[in-house]
C-alpha cells in the first residue's frame, strides 16, 4: 500500500525532528529577555529539516520564573518546552506535539 508507507515516514520524521529539537536545546541559556528569541530559533531548526512543512516552540513562562537564578537566567530544562511539528512525505502529512507529562514527570512525544 504506498499511502501507508509514506504514512509511517511522515510519523518517523515527525518524531526525529522533536526529539533532535529536545537534544540539540536543553541546558540552553534563557531569561526573560531572550524566551522569545530562543522559540523562534528552535523554530527555524525544525523548519529546516526534510519534510517540515510547519513547526511551533513555545516555553512555559511560568516554570522559567520559578527557575530563574539571582542573575535572572537559567538553562532551559524538559519541563519547560512544548513543541509541535508537522510534516508531509509525499502527499501524507504527520503532525506530532512534545509536552512535559507532569504525572510521569517526563517529556512524552506522540502523534496528533
Amino acid at each position: 500500500m504506498v499511502g501507508e508507507e509514506e504514512r509511517r515516514k511522515a510519523a518517523f520524521e515527525a518524531g526525529i525532528k522533536l526529539g533532535a529539537l529536545f537534544h540539540q536545546f536543553i541546558g540552553a541559556p534563557v531569561s526573560f529577555e531572550n524566551v522569545e528569541i530562543l522559540e523562534k530559533a528552535m523554530e527555524s531548526c525544525m523548519r529546516l529539516q526534510p519534510y517540515v512543512i510547519d513547526a511551533e516552540v513555545k516555553i512555559d513562562r511560568e516554570k522559567l520564573g520559578e527557575k530563574l537564578s539571582e542573575f535572572e537566567y537559567t538553562s532551559l530544562s524538559m519541563e519547560m518546552i512544548e513543541a509541535r511539528v508537522e510534516v508531509e512525505v509525499k502527499g501524507e502529512k504527520a503532525s506530532a506535539v512534545l509536552k512535559w507529562d507532569e504525572e510521569k514527570r517526563y517529556p512524552l512525544m506522540r502523534l496528533e
